[in-house]
């Protein structure tokens, strides 16, 4: 399966949610694993996006939402997320009543065999238990979103891959799209990032 060149509608681009609440994804997530242990109910994911790089302590800035791509959302999950998100803005701390979604889930088709082996844990609460992917893989989801948005420079620098993990990557992407442009957009986007990064080109 490849990514593909698409823009969504209603505030979506390439499944991501895009809103004007931001969040601290440690102190949502605790709350929200309590919200779920107060009402019997447990969830396991794994999450990608800026959340991910936050918690493991890569980024150190608000997120807008929490991008999961395994599994789906239970509809008693979803409802609990909704929920909350209604407490929490009542509360005076507006979180979008999406916050937590599946929206980037089709990556998950698209990602190197194996991915799931190479899984990290980054939140383990009372209720809620969340994963990331291996360095290699979640780097792979932001370098795409640079490639194709134009947006997440700051969290690809900060990820800090070397020459030799651009160059893996580069394979990956190159097969993420089949338009003519593709190929270009990809070469000039991380050579600009090996610039960046002080990597000699």
């Amino acid at each position: 399966m490849n990514l593909g060149l698409t823009r969504g509608i209603q505030g979506r681009i390439f499944g991501i949610v895009l809103t004007d609440t931001i969040m601290t994804p440690q102190v949502t997530l605790r709350a929200f694993d309590t919200w779920l242990s107060e009402r019997d109910l447990s969830f396991e994911a794994v999450i990608v996006g800026g959340s991910a790089l936050a918690l493991l302590g890569v980024i150190d800035r608000p997120t807008r939402d929490v991008d999961v791509i395994a599994p789906e959302l239970p509809e008693a999950i979803a409802e609990a997320a909704r929920a909350f998100a209604a407490e929490m803005s009542r509360a005076g701390q507006p979180l979008a009543v999406d916050w937590l979604n599946t929206g980037p889930i089709a990556v998950a088709d698209a990602l190197p065999a194996g991915w799931k082996h190479r899984l990290r844990p980054i939140f383990t609460g009372s209720a809620l238990n969340l994963q990331t992917l291996g360095k290699q893989e979640l780097l792979l989801t932001k370098l795409f979103a640079l490639c194709d948005r134009g947006t997440d420079l700051a969290d690809c620098l900060a990820l800090a891959p070397s020459d030799a993990e651009l160059s893996q990557a580069e394979r990956w992407l190159l097969q993420q799209d089949a338009s003519e442009i593709w190929p270009t957009l990809v070469s000039d986007t991380l050579d600009h990032l090996r610039a960046r990064l002080g990597h000699g080109l």
